[in-house]
């Protein structure tokens, strides 16, 4: 059942300043040693300290170059093959099965071979947001474009367009705003392989970051970085929502 947005952002905004009074409440009382939960003000200090130091922004900038690049290319190769295997069958037989294959693979399985590889710079990096997010992306975009309407694709074979025509103008075109969802969608799974990447063999990165604080016990690091990814997630995916609504104004798209 449908509820006004202002509605909506108020209970969301209610949840979040719930859990934050429960955290706040669990180590002023404590409920909860500082070694195994830090309180808010004390993680709140730690990143204000790495921020001021510059350590906060080395890090963040690795993360996002790492995450924008490898993010991209499986992108750019995920869309053409998922769009092929999904409007042709002799493509889907030749691709897809493979596909499923190897997206059952655990990607932190293949960390210590992406580092024989690809090294320990950012390629490593880009090879295992790559493979976390690339053959999820096939499948899901092919899924995309068989939801087309057949009666969309029967109308561009009345009309006597050849079937490159009927793929860009009617399939490409009627599939585009479920395209965007399984990037929006996959863009999550992204910021998950990129810490998976940085915690082994990286000198940089927010990844990186937690582990070295892993070592020295200090929590107030983790807990300020994790909850920064998931702020830095939650942007990203509001951001890709917003485009999506004025990018799909047309389907009448709602969120």
């Amino acid at each position: 059942m449908p509820i006004a947005r202002s509605r909506f952002l108020t209970i969301a905004v209610a949840v979040f300043v719930g859990l934050g009074l429960a955290w706040w409440a669990a180590t002023g009382l404590g409920l909860v040693k500082a070694i195994f939960l830090p309180s808010p003000g004390s993680v709140a200090m730690q990143i204000a300290k790495l921020a001021a130091d510059g350590t906060l922004w080395l890090d963040l900038k690795a993360s996002m170059y790492r995450i924008s690049i490898g993010f991209l290319i499986a992108s750019a190769l995920s869309i053409p093959i998922g769009v092929l295997i999904g409007s042709f069958r002799s493509w889907e037989a030749a691709i897809e099965p493979l596909v499923d294959f190897i997206r059952y693979m655990p990607v932190v399985a293949f960390v210590p071979l992406s580092i024989l590889w690809a090294g320990t710079g950012d390629s490593q990096k880009f090879l295992i947001i790559f493979i976390g997010t690339f053959f999820q992306q096939v499948l899901m975009i092919m899924d995309n474009v068989k939801r087309v309407p057949a009666d969309f694709i029967g109308l561009g074979r009345t009309l006597g367009l050849p079937d490159r025509k009927i793929l860009t103008r009617i399939v490409v075109p009627s599939a585009l705003p479920g395209i965007w969802d399984t990037l929006r969608i996959s863009l999550g799974w992204a910021w998950t392989w990129l810490v998976l990447a940085e915690l082994v063999a990286a000198t940089s990165g927010l990844g990186y970051r937690i582990t070295v604080s892993q070592r020295y016990f200090q929590t107030n690091t983790i807990i300020g970085y994790i909850l920064l990814l998931g702020l830095l997630g939650l942007i990203t995916d509001q951001v890709m929502k917003a485009l999506e609504k004025v990018l799909f104004k047309q389907e009448g798209r709602s969120q």
